[in-house]
């Protein structure tokens, strides 16, 4: 029987999932003390049953999950979907199923939904300007229940407002959607391959003036995003992902935030930014003009101006964004102020040269039998004053191979001959010519595992400008370790190969 809006309370709600329930675990799951706050109920074939709570778990029954319970829950649930989640008509309870290779459901996650209200007052005032909003953060911080909550708050306010409701999670089960939602409108998604489809047909069909749209996570759904922004309508939704960089680094995601290419700059481009001639930099302006971390329940960090921070970002900078806090006492406070440009990814422990100060013309560079790009992306990890040099006349510095050195190549020979310094180095790397430049520059020795960090920065970059898979040299495990972090951190793919003491780290971009 359909429950009137008016007559739903978070009491009926919580009683309607404990009803699914077989009778041992529901007169176990009343028995909790402390069952209003619990996230979510867990049956495993042939395991005990759970209640999970957000920093505990407790078994509600020493007897192990039945296929009779497992059935017993399904037939009181709507039909699982496409995404295997299924509801409870006119609550947020969402039930996930596993199941097993033949089809048949031997698992289930019974997460508890609960709308929120007055969560967004932390946010309000982005809310209100008008912008496109993206919310991030790791599963079960309350990214769907602020998301929900800005609906409401939005619909209230007057606004045409239509939710893209996937899995039925933002409004609830049933055709008659959750009062959670205020007076937006809600469109279900029959499959969720669809979803991209259903996002064009609300602005086609429906005139929002704000779509709301819970976890984009295809190229599809990215693009369909981007379509929305560009018809003027604001977009609220979230995305996978925890933080911006997180989004920046997704090749199936960054279109959200502006997306990445690489651009070859000219000679004497490059050289006034003091960088590389070859740069990445961001390709359209973003989707969201605002992403928000739930860092957590009460914490925010907030990124304004999306594309000015992603500039920032590929600019080799780490962006500090506002971060606000609702004290317990609800009064919300800045513990953080906007700086886009505050420290530098790249050679962050290093200071910029003083040797030479900021002459008037950069130290002049010439690289005989070596990578030009590579001394370019040298300077730039360095942040040293230097250019490179036509022709070795123009050199202050020539950087060479020793084994070009050791065979005396005539012109080499000529170039000592006009007393131009000559650093030879082992092998063509970013690694070895950054140590000669040190040299020049005086800036000090560098231990073994920063050396080798900075190698895998520089094949991270090269991972993500070609797609091409790149070795490292051999180290301990320890250093592998840091490694596969820093490749993990710009989620790309590491692997371990080869056999101590010649055991090194393959950085990729695909599995392989």
């Amino acid at each position: 029987m359909a429950v009137k809006a008016e007559s739903i309370s978070p009491n009926w709600e919580l009683s309607q999932l404990l009803d699914i329930f077989p009778l041992p675990i529901r007169q176990a799951l009343v028995r909790l003390p402390n069952v209003e706050g619990m996230i979510e109920v867990v049956l495993d074939l042939g395991r005990p049953p759970e209640a999970r709570f957000e920093h505990d778990f407790t078994y509600l029954s020493d007897a192990a999950v039945t296929n009779e319970d497992i059935a017993h829950v399904c037939s009181r649930v709507s039909s699982f979907g496409g995404d295997n989640r299924a509801g409870i008509e006119q609550t947020l309870h969402r039930i996930s199923a596993i199941r097993n290779r033949n089809g048949k459901i031997v698992g289930l996650t019974c997460r508890v939904g609960r709308a929120v209200y007055g969560t967004i007052d932390i946010l309000l005032d982005v809310l209100r300007g008008g912008d496109s909003v993206c919310l991030l953060g790791r599963p079960g911080v309350g990214k769907t229940t602020m998301l929900r909550e800005c609906a409401r708050v939005l619909s209230e306010e007057r606004k045409r407002v239509v939710i893209v409701d996937t899995s039925n999670e933002i409004a609830g089960d049933g055709d008659v959607p959750h009062p959670g939602i205020g007076l937006a409108r809600r469109m279900q998604v029959a499959d969720p391959a669809l979803q991209h489809a259903i996002m064009i047909e609300a602005v086609e069909n429906h005139m929002p003036e704000v779509i709301v749209i819970d976890e984009i996570g295809t190229a599809a759904e990215a693009e369909a995003a981007r379509t929305i922004a560009e018809r003027g309508v604001t977009l609220i939704g979230t995305a996978h992902g925890q933080t911006l960089e997180n989004l920046l680094m997704n090749p199936t995601l960054s279109d959200l935030v502006g997306g990445i290419g690489a651009v070859t700059l000219s000679d004497e481009e490059a050289r006034r930014r003091g960088t590389r001639k070859t740069v990445l930099e961001r390709k359209a302006p973003p989707t969201f003009d605002v992403v928000v971390e739930i860092q957590e329940r009460d914490r925010l960090a907030i990124h304004k101006n999306v594309g000015e921070v992603v500039d920032a970002l590929l600019r080799g900078y780490q962006p500090q964004p506002e971060v606000r806090r609702r004290e317990a006492s609800g009064a919300v406070t800045v513990v953080q102020e906007a700086d886009t440009e505050s420290m530098p990814v790249l050679a962050e422990s290093f200071e910029p040269a003083q040797a030479r100060g900021e002459a008037e013309h950069p130290l002049s560079i010439f690289p005989y039998g070596v990578s030009r790009s590579k001394i370019e992306r040298a300077i730039h990890n360095l942040r040293v004053h230097a250019s490179i040099a036509r022709t070795w006349d123009d050199a202050d510095v020539v950087i060479t191979l020793k084994a070009l050195e050791r065979k005396q190549q005539p012109k080499l020979k000529q170039i000592a001959s006009d007393n131009v310094p000559i650093y030879s180095i082992k092998t063509n790397t970013t690694t070895q010519i950054q140590s000669a430049l040190r040299d020049v520059f005086n800036l000090g020795s560098i231990d073994r595992e920063e050396l080798a960090l900075r190698e895998a920065e520089e094949a991270i970059y090269q991972v993500l400008l070609t797609n091409q898979a790149i070795e490292l040299s051999p180290q301990t495990s320890y250093v592998r370790r840091m490694q596969h972090q820093l490749a993990e951190r710009y989620r790309l793919q590491s692997r371990s190969t080869g056999l101590e003491p010649n055991r090194r780290v393959r950085i990729f971009k695909n599995e392989e």
